[in-house]
């Protein structure tokens, strides 16, 4: 089982994903937990390159550096884990299509055909979004003790992704939750928990 969380900056989703680990090895359920970009050792290198302050790349070169840490994880990562383990994933596929396409004007054919063959059959059983307002995004965009290069886009940026992203999670309904992430956290907490618990008895 892949479960996926998405969302942009200061939606929570990092927090969320933590509480399901804590709850999954609560449970003795064997799982995995990676970031994109990010999680295999390459791809933790291709991270720092990306998410650089001083790094100055294209909007293609960005899609070819998050594609190719994406590929290190399927190889090392994901596909020796699939249908083995619960799969834990801070942003994944959803993430490549909201900022690239959505958010900077690549053509999703390309996004999505580049994706399909990495992936090569693997598929995300279950994605939780969570949105965010703009007046929160800014606050805790604020409160970060470090911003990285993709902390640092004009909000109206951030609102064409997170549409992208709605618009992703309306295409297959049966597969998405959208966290409202302006509600109160341990609400939110106990909702996300709830349906991985749902999720749990479906598949295992």
């Amino acid at each position: 089982m892949i479960i996926t969380f998405e969302g942009i900056e200061g939606s929570g989703k990092s927090f969320h994903l933590k509480n399901v680990k804590k709850f999954l090895l609560k449970k003795k359920i064997n799982f995995i937990s990676l970031r994109e970009p990010g999680g295999s050792k390459n791809s933790e290198k291709i991270r720092s390159l990306i998410l650089n302050k001083k790094s100055n790349f294209t909007k293609y070169t960005d899609l070819m550096l998050y594609l190719a840490s994406r590929s290190e994880n399927i190889d090392k990562l994901i596909r020796p884990n699939y249908k083995k383990k619960v799969i834990l994933i801070d942003r994944f596929i959803d993430s490549t299509i909201a900022y690239q396409s959505y958010g900077m004007g690549i053509d999703k054919t390309l996004v999505k055909l580049i994706n399909n063959k990495l992936l090569n059959g693997i598929k995300v059983d279950f994605t939780f979004l969570n949105t965010v307002n703009n007046r929160n995004l800014k606050s805790r965009l604020l409160k970060r003790k470090s911003l990285n290069r993709y902390d640092k886009f004009q909000i109206s940026f951030y609102t064409k992704v997170q549409k992208g992203f709605l618009k992703l999670s309306k295409l297959n309904k049966n597969k998405y939750m959208v966290i409202d992430s302006n509600k109160e956290i341990n609400h939110n907490k106990i909702i996300i928990l709830n349906k991985i618990e749902k999720l749990l008895k479906l598949w295992w």
